[in-house]
């Protein structure tokens, strides 16, 4: 270690003990033990410029372990971008652009929002997943314009956390080159010691999951750098380096503790820390000069990456023009494609539809890529002209995630945040609480992922109540900044399908029926369609009772709105006049001028929802409910329909009592 270095690493460490120390709150262990080899990574291996976060070809970096964020902020000031040092200052403090865990739409240069431990290592797979793609289906021969890896720093927590096994699982499978986690095996976790928890041997795991294992002194910068060359070129293995730190290291008293996990060192530890490292005590937050020029040589580095990479991109585009554009478009995500339209004979479960929306739009979304947790069959996801991804065929759009949900969609969080390819993953909806915190993530990142969940209710039938949703779609409606769509037919799912291929920054749900629906909805019209709303009157009275006030408004999502429908006819008989509105988001609905939310609903006038779920927070949009709010029972589907009241007869009973009518 020259004595720059060593100035360079304790500069990080003093950075963020100044920054937890200011806000009286963070995580100052990390950044204390892992400053060596995070110096290294940046200034020797990774390729990024500070002058442009979002250059396609930069190596991906993410601090899995977000707790340590400061760790980031201080690389990220220290390199050039665009993160002030009044910012670190401003550390954990309300709008700062350094959060107390790392967020990608506040900060430049953050890649994810981490914190839930393990979820940038799962997010870390789909990116390399996506790397690996992409060079598959766009390098040439002379012409390798996509090669970079993702790089980790992961914890003992992450390493604990079920996601993490699961995308290790699927990283090993898969053999995914690129991608190389650095463990901060420091031994500490909040409660103390892992030894309370977590005695397994983590490097063997790794191995019999088809990793690419090392162990090393992680303070040790010779042996960081080693094990990082080495790691780059096992190209057949996902890579672990296994590197023995010291949390909290340079504090005399906390040093080696869980005290310095996840609380301010104090200001008599924080003194006593900077004085044992040789960090001035004054000023705080201190660079010294030829610590700041060593470190933003980065600045000039990265532009001259850059700048080399767009000539072999202009040079590329001269020999393949075709395939040129097609990366740009990938890149800004700018597709048109070509709906399919379905017409009042057919009849098909939602699911079919969505299959078939995927099959038609393939060829002109070309860097659409997912699949299911082994449920492609059910879940109706397989691209029909592309091969499964493997690694003998890493150009396949169909991703067998195997039984993985969790790692699944924190995967597809990756791949989309990756940049030019949108990922997309399937299971039956009962499954999503087994993604839930990976959705709750998408939605905070502004992450357009998307999410197919069939065997939406109890429709799916014989299977029973383990597998029939109840809550599941007012849980996910509860997510903020999350578009969960529950279409009527297939011109609604086309519809949705085309909504969240559009989306820039909210994921989306496609919740979608086993069971046949019929045709109500109009067919696309020329890309448009009412459901890009949210919700739409579907239909009103019939003619012979428009000359009555309308009496009630019938509001329904997915497989219920068809018996909205016959329910309106029985209704019309008895000369009460009912409106159908098919609603097939909340979220969009909600997005809506007011005015236009008042004349769907037709303000003032009693309201009844009906909806195969539970009936919790339909309470904005109506004063009676047909729902369940129970477990179901395992019979056929349509059993299930009629015993718990979904059929016209109910909801037309149901809208009678609404009225005051027996």
């Amino acid at each position: 270690m020259t004595s720059l270095d060593e100035l360079c690493i304790n500069t990080i460490r003093g950075l963020s003990i100044d920054a937890v120390e200011a806000a009286k709150s963070g995580h100052p262990g990390l950044p204390l033990g892992v400053a060596p080899m995070a110096h290294v990574l940046w200034t020797r291996h990774l390729r990024h410029n500070p002058g442009d976060p979002k250059w396609p070809e930069r190596d991906r970096f993410i601090l899995s372990a977000g707790h340590g964020s400061m760790l980031l902020y201080s690389l990220l000031h220290l390199t050039g971008y665009d993160l002030s040092l009044d910012e670190i200052k401003r550390f954990r403090q309300f709008e700062s652009k350094t959060p107390g865990h790392p967020e990608n739409f506040m900060t430049p240069g953050v890649e994810v929002a981490t914190g839930p431990l393990g979820q940038g290592c799962g997010m870390s797979v789909g990116m390399a997943i996506a790397e690996r793609f992409l060079a598959a289906t766009f390098n040439k021969p002379g012409h390798e314009i996509i090669d970079h890896f993702t790089y980790v720093i992961c914890s003992d927590g992450d390493l604990m956390e079920g996601v993490a096994h699961e995308a290790a699982s699927l990283a090993g499978h898969q053999k995914l080159g690129k991608l190389i986690w650095l463990y901060d095996d420091n031994g500490i976790t909040i409660d103390g010691s892992t030894a309370l928890a977590f005695t397994e041997d983590v490097g063997s795991r790794f191995q019999a999951l088809g990793w690419h294992v090392q162990r090393i002194d992680g303070m040790n910068l010779d042996a960081v750098d080693l094990a990082l060359s080495e790691a780059k070129s096992a190209l057949d293995q996902p890579s672990l380096i296994i590197a023995r730190t010291v949390i909290g290291f340079g504090s005399p008293n906390k040093g080696g503790t869980s005290k310095s996990h996840g609380a301010a060192l104090g200001p008599d530890e924080s003194r006593l820390t900077k004085e044992n490292l040789g960090i001035p005590l004054e000023p705080p937050f201190y660079i010294a000069d030829d610590v700041l020029r060593e470190f933003r040589k980065a600045v000039d580095r990265g532009e001259q990456w850059q700048h080399d990479w767009q000539d072999e991109l202009d040079a590329y585009a001269m020999a393949y023009p075709e395939a040129a554009r097609n990366l740009k478009n990938s890149w800004i995500w700018n597709w048109e494609a070509d709906f399919p339209s379905f017409g009042p004979d057919e009849k098909l479960a939602t699911r079919v539809a969505s299959g078939k929306v995927i099959n038609a739009i393939e060829a002109q979304v070309p860097t659409l890529i997912g699949g299911s947790a082994d449920l492609a069959e059910s879940n109706n996801t397989h691209i029909k002209e592309s091969p499964d991804m493997q690694a003998t065929t890493p150009a396949g759009r169909n991703i067998n995630f195997g039984v993985r949900e969790h790692a699944m969609a924190a995967a597809c969080n990756g791949i989309t945040l990756h940049g030019g390819c949108r990922g997309f993953g399937a299971s039956f909806l009962i499954f999503a609480d087994y993604c839930r915190p990976a959705l709750r993530l998408a939605a905070l990142q502004q992450c357009p992922s998307i999410f197919v969940f069939t065997h939406d209710s109890i429709g799916l039938g014989e299977d029973g109540p383990t597998h029939q949703p109840i809550e599941h779609l007012i849980s996910l409606r509860a997510i903020p900044n999350f578009n969960l769509m529950r279409p009527a037919d297939g011109n609604e799912t086309a519809a949705c399908w085309k909504i969240a291929l559009e989306s820039q920054n909210t994921p989306s749900v496609l919740a979608l029926t086993r069971q046949a629906l019929p045709t109500i909805s109009p067919a696309m019209n020329g890309g448009d369609h009412p459901a890009s709303k949210g919700a739409y009157v579907l239909s009103d009275p019939p003619l012979d009772t428009q000359h009555s006030a309308l009496a009630a408004v019938l509001i329904a999502t997915g497989s219920e709105v068809h018996l909205c429908l016959d329910a309106q006819a029985l209704l019309a008989k008895e000369g009460i006049a009912a409106r159908v509105v098919s609603m097939p988001s909340w979220f969009l609905f909600e997005q809506q001028p007011a005015s236009y939310r008042e004349e769907v609903l037709s303000k003032g006038v009693p309201t009844l929802s009906v909806e195969a779920g539970g009936t919790l927070g339909w309470s904005r949009y109506a004063q009676a409910h047909v729902g369940i709010d129970h477990f179901g029972s395992s019979a056929p589907g349509d059993v299930l329909f009629k015993a718990f009241g979904f059929t016209a007869e109910n909801i037309a009973a149901a809208a009678r009592i609404l009225l005051g009518q027996r």
